[in-house]
């Protein structure tokens, strides 16, 4: 069977092929990202490759890719780079993955991150539901290894549902001690059977609530996209959700669509819609909220954490 090329967008979503194409619209001004050309980004950039490394910024086509790099940023993703759900927003390729997963991956990350000099450092991974536990185990021996080699460094989660998996699987990654769990609900529960099929709106924010319960101490964090066709009734609707749920931390960015033969784009939010949504989710409880047409998960993660942090010390009357 020949190697698939997964720079080519037919043989990245070979699921996805028989879908008529949705016309991509124009992007308006207040959608304008850097060339991603600075030595920082190179010099992000060549660690990555000599660690072998795979980057969520790279896969799913992240429009800060250059200003993060640049300030020597980067969200690692564990786990091979072929993910086997098919969410339709999603430009991460999709398939049966080829490989079994790295048993040396948890140190080369490890390693990249002390060479970067890190303070804070963003973990993801694809969904791997060909495996028993989901990579649960996996995940907590890559930020063990990071404690090891930069006890300093904060580490953030951004991790799958584990829909498939036994429920004690979650257990083994909090009790890893990440700083922050982040698991995205990615859009309103309307929209899940077109936006993410694989995947429920209730388990994935029972998964949430599960962290908090495990450890409360521990932040959790959550996001969606806009422009998806949802409205702002449902939006609203999801803060509640979430805020039930304990989820400390609220991102919302603009959904942007990676080909023709992704979902398409509903409409671009405005500037000020998502200063209404920051609004209204800071009046809702949350201690952060990122809310702008560019946030993306990961997007400003290491301040933000500061901020996170600092937040909750206020809250608690120790600020």
């Amino acid at each position: 069977m020949p190697t698939r090329d997964l720079k080519i967008p037919a043989q990245r979503h070979p699921e996805k092929q028989r879908r008529p194409d949705a016309p991509q619209p124009k992007k308006p001004d207040w959608i304008r990202v850097k060339a991603p050309v600075s030595e920082g980004y190179k010099e992000t950039h060549k660690i990555m490759r000599e660690n072998k490394l795979v980057t969520v910024c790279e896969e799913a086509g992240c429009p800060n890719v250059g200003e993060c790099w640049s300030q020597g940023h980067a969200t690692m993703m564990i786990m091979g780079e072929v993910c086997t759900r098919a969410c339709t927003f999603c430009n991460i390729a999709t398939g049966k993955p080829p490989e079994a997963l790295d048993v040396f991956e948890p140190g080369r990350v490890a390693d990249a991150v002390k060479k970067l000099g890190l303070n804070h450092v963003v973990i993801t991974s694809v969904d791997r539901d060909d495996i028993e536990d989901g990579g649960a185990e996996h995940f907590a021996q890559t930020i063990r290894a990071i404690r090891r080699q930069s006890p300093s460094t904060t580490i953030e989660i951004l991790t799958p549902d584990f829909i498939r998996c036994d429920p004690s699987v979650l257990e083994v990654v909090v009790k890893a001690k990440p700083d922050v769990f982040n698991h995205n609900l990615e859009t309103v529960p309307g929209l899940y059977p077109q936006v993410r099929p694989g995947a429920r709106y209730f388990h994935s924010l029972r998964l949430l609530q599960r962290v908090k319960e495990i450890d409360p101490s521990m932040f959790t964090k959550s996001g969606i996209m806009v422009g998806l066709g949802e409205d702002k009734q449902a939006v609203v609707q999801v803060m509640e959700d979430m805020r039930a749920a304990d989820i400390d931390f609220l991102t919302i960015g603009q959904y942007l669509q990676p080909t023709p033969k992704h979902h398409k784009v509903d409409r671009f939010v405005t500037p000020e819609e998502f200063k209404t949504y920051e609004k209204t989710a800071y009046n809702k409880g949350f201690l952060m909220v990122s809310a702008t047409p560019l946030t993306r998960s990961s997007y400003h993660a290491g301040d933000d954490f500061a901020r996170l942090r600092a937040a909750r010390q206020e809250k608690l009357g120790q600020g």
